[in-house]
């Protein structure tokens, strides 16, 4: 790519979704971060699965503190009334 993008500007357009869609799917945002930002950003983890780089990880979670990981799947959302507040991570 032409252009140079960094991993909090890859974790703002993540932001950015998740305020747009009631879901942030991780297998959809992996091809869609590949297209816009560059493979640099992505890879494929240890169980065979499309991933996003921790970096960029790292940054979105500062971004989106009210943002919840559901497990099961495998996306982030806002977090509801029913969440705890102490974690980021629902089963």
């Amino acid at each position: 790519m032409s252009d140079t993008y960094t991993h909090k500007q890859v974790a703002a357009y993540m932001a950015q979704q998740l305020e747009i869609r009631q879901g942030l799917y991780q297998e959809e945002v992996v091809y869609e971060i590949e297209s816009k930002f560059g493979p640099e950003f992505v890879y494929i983890n240890n169980n065979g699965n499309p991933a996003i780089d921790r970096k960029v990880l790292k940054e979105f979670r500062q971004l989106t503190p009210n943002a919840v990981w559901e497990r099961g799947d495998r996306l982030w959302r806002k977090r509801e009334g029913y969440d705890e507040s102490s974690s980021r991570t629902q089963d």
